[in-house]
């Protein structure tokens, strides 16, 4: 059963990945170097935004956008209950607070009447996630956030490629921050992007992600460099290597075709899944287009005779790996005691958390796989049918 086993996600390599690895291998550019510069030249042009900064994860972009935009002690960032705990811990990392709002029912994305109920005197930004790609209410926060003078910084781990009423995510707020982890939809290993029109927030980042030094590093082992550098504040080691970035040139080449491999896995679904009523679909609004980094299916628990993670041990038997996207950050004991968090203030999360199964969605997958998946569910759930 193992060898026939469906993982949740699994990378989507050719031979150009290793192509441009084993070229950049032998170049003796192994960190930050030209093949960063082309990456993120490469990038920014996809997605059209003025500058786009290449740093070592989601977590340390957005950790240098709060950053720059001057996050301070005692300040307050707006961010949903469904996402990751790196979208709350950046806060943290500056004694300020994080606000964390309810989400909406139908795509799990926050919710903006309870991010206008949050706003308060100490309120700098609002970190918007796009839950599995699906683009947030931007409309909607870019008018709190004039009304309130708030900075947008969006959490697009999930987003590449995504749209909303006709717009890339990543030319919409005032930073949004790209994730490359493994299992993202473009995948270094480790990695993220900054992206921004904001030439003050762009420069601040450039010298923070690498020790505050004033000028790019690697030039100073070039030809074009010299010896002398200057720190001008305490930046941090948040660069990119030429060798995620070789992972990411080959990968951004068929960005749009591993989208729509996804989006051909995701109509499969939909149509296996069509007349199951033991399982809710997540539905997408007419105004915007999803990268489907996710597949996420809600359980009609009061129809079922097992509980979630039940269900997911059922598919586990089956050869299947599923996933949760998320649990919800109040339920983690660090938010819920240090910040006084109580489950009966975030009732949408609570309705909705154990409810969700992720399935797998990968580019690769075969039709056989996607329909065993598939199968799966539906036999599963009308087996444990009360």
């Amino acid at each position: 059963m193992e060898k026939d086993f469906i993982n949740f996600h699994k990378p989507f390599v050719t031979d150009d990945e290793i192509k441009e690895v084993v070229e950049t291998v032998r170049s003796g550019w192994w960190t930050t170097g030209p093949k960063t510069i082309e990456f993120e030249k490469e990038f920014n042009h996809y997605i059209g935004s003025s500058y786009s900064l290449a740093v070592s994860s989601w977590t340390a972009a957005a950790h240098l956008a709060l950053e720059a935009i001057g996050l301070q002690k005692g300040d307050e960032v707006i961010l949903p209950s469904m996402t990751f705990t790196a979208t709350a811990e950046i806060v943290c990392y500056f004694n300020a607070k994080p606000v964390i709002v309810d989400v909406q029912k139908k795509s799990l994305n926050i919710n903006p009447l309870e991010i206008e109920k949050a706003i308060t005197s100490r309120t700098k930004a609002i970190i918007p996630v796009h839950y599995g790609g699906n683009p947030c209410d931007m409309s909607e926060i870019i008018e709190l956030a004039d009304q309130y003078n708030l900075k947008i910084i969006e959490d697009a781990a999930h987003a590449l490629p995504s749209w909303y009423k006709g717009k890339l995510v990543g030319n919409i707020g005032d930073v949004t921050c790209f994730s490359f982890y493994v299992t993202k939809t473009l995948a270094t290993g480790e990695g993220g992007m900054i992206c921004t029109n904001n030439k003050e927030i762009a420069d601040r980042c450039s010298i923070m992600r690498l020790h505050g030094i004033n000028k790019d590093a690697w030039k100073r082992y070039s030809n074009e460099g010299s010896w002398y550098y200057e720190v001008v504040a305490p930046g941090y080691k948040y660069n990119f290597t030429d060798i995620q970035a070789a992972l990411g040139i080959a990968q951004l080449k068929k960005i749009d075709l591993m989208h729509q491999e996804r989006k051909k896995i995701f109509e499969k679904y939909n149509k296996v899944f069509s007349q199951n009523e033991l399982i809710q679909l997540y539905e997408y609004e007419e105004d915007r287009k999803p990268s489907y980094h996710l597949y996420p299916i809600f359980l009609n628990l009061e129809q079922l005779k097992i509980n979630r993670s039940q269900f997911i041990d059922e598919m586990k038997k089956v050869g299947i790996g599923a996933s949760v996207h998320f649990i919800p950050l109040y339920r983690h004991p660090y938010y819920k005691n240090t910040f006084g968090l109580e489950e009966k203030n975030f009732p949408v999360s609570e309705f909705m958390y154990p409810r969700i199964i992720t399935l797998p969605i990968w580019p690769g997958m075969t039709d056989n796989q996607i329909y065993r998946v598939a199968e799966s569910v539906n036999t599963i759930s009308k087996k444990y049918k009360k």
